[in-house]
């Protein structure tokens, strides 16, 4: 149904009565989709002369791309207001990888849940100071060859779109180049790296921060850290640093989301790093071979007070983050959409401009999910959204 004499004879849908994010901008315009994918409805109108099969109202709600989650451990449910989720295993032995990584699948969402676009890979890698959760026992550092090292520990990268690690490692710098030569996004964190190593990095390929503040050096005047990579003047020209936040209201302060969304916004990616616990409400869970506590929207491992992810899903992330910033409106939901999709180089994904997949969220005024489409397809609505 995406192309050809299939998708040319597929029903058309007419949403009305809506405002669309795009281009930055909220347009009160209708939105058009057939066979999976947003329409132009001039060439409709004028190539096909053709009108639509069917129209929805949306009642002047807003029409969203679909959130795409680039720091995710597991929820109790993948779906409400959520699209081309990327999975992410944390924490996982890495004897286990190998065995693992092949039964995750990138698959498309439906009504099954949210889609899988790759997987990220966060640890063993990283360093034994800022390890927050990851168990210590676990983590490893790069040996004289030290792609075969990554190779060994994961097996088959196929699947695989972000690796996290930290690039005061020794060799690490080898290994950012073999990985981004893969096409796969490498990010820093759980590191205590300076900003020249931070730098470093970055000159060799790496693309991406793993949840800026946590499990990193704090800022320092006389050397930022990772942080600094925010205003740095020594990385190559035209490279667009993106860097996660974990806007649950928790693992970060408001102020300090301020800071990052002023000194950066075009490279801001808000992640919900949730851990299985997401939906499941206050007791004893697991993550891995680990019990966490949850308590309200705070997830501890069991018996410590070291945050172990978050259980606040993307729509909460959303909300708090553009209350912290005062941001627009079309600037959170960017944040959560057009953003992690430039991320990942995904041209179809995070916006809705003519021709990319329609996926998308439609929400009120207070940016409460009220329904969830994929490929145009309703998935999910509130019970009283009417969708």
């Amino acid at each position: 149904m995406r192309g050809g004499r299939c998708a040319a004879w597929a029903p058309v849908l007419q949403f009305t009565n809506c405002r669309i994010l795009r281009g930055g901008a909220l347009l009160r315009e209708d939105l058009w989709v057939r066979g999976g994918r947003i329409l132009d409805p001039e060439k409709l109108f004028f190539e096909e002369r053709r009108v639509a099969d069917e129209q929805r109202d949306c009642g002047g709600l807003i029409l969203a791309p679909g959130f795409i989650d680039v720091q995710i451990n597991g929820a109790a449910w993948l779906g409400q207001g959520t699209q081309g989720r990327s999975s992410e295993h944390h924490a996982t032995p890495s004897f286990l990888w190998p065995q693992v990584l092949p039964q995750i699948p990138v698959k498309s969402g439906g009504p099954h849940g949210a889609g899988v676009l790759g997987v990220h890979l966060e640890g063993p890698f990283i360093s034994r100071e800022k390890r927050g959760a990851h168990p210590e026992a676990h983590l490893r550092s790069f040996e004289a060859n030290a792609f075969h090292d990554v190779l060994a520990t994961y097996g088959p990268l196929d699947n695989v779109r972000i690796v996290t690690l930290a690039p005061e490692l020794g060799r690490s710098h080898e290994v950012i180049r073999a990985l981004t030569a893969q096409g796969i996004c490498v990010s820093l964190g759980h590191s205590v790296a300076d900003l020249r190593a931070a730098e470093d990095a970055v000159q060799s390929g790496a693309t991406f921060i793993t949840h800026l503040f946590n499990a990193m050096l704090p800022f320092h005047h006389r050397d930022p850290g990772i942080v600094g990579l925010l205003t740095s003047d020594q990385l190559p020209p035209g490279r667009c640093i993106f860097y996660g936040m974990i806007a649950d209201g928790i693992h970060t302060n408001p102020a300090a989301l301020r800071i990052a969304h002023r000194a950066h916004p075009q490279g801001l990616v808000l992640v919900t790093d949730a851990v299985p616990a997401l939906g499941l409400g206050n007791g004893r869970h697991t993550l891995g071979q680990q019990e966490v506590e949850v308590d309200g929207l705070t997830a501890y491992v069991a018996g410590t007070k070291t945050l172990s992810g978050s259980i606040a899903p993307m729509d909460v992330c959303i909300r708090h983050f553009q209350q912290a910033t005062g941001c627009s409106v079309e600037s959170a939901l960017e944040a959560a959409s057009l953003h992690p999709a430039q991320l990942l180089g995904l041209e179809n994904k995070g916006s809705l401009d003519f021709g990319a997949d329609a996926d998308f969220v439609v929400l009120d005024d207070g940016l409460h999910v009220q329904a969830t489409y994929i490929s145009g397809e309703l998935v999910w609505q509130a019970e009283d959204a009417g969708l």
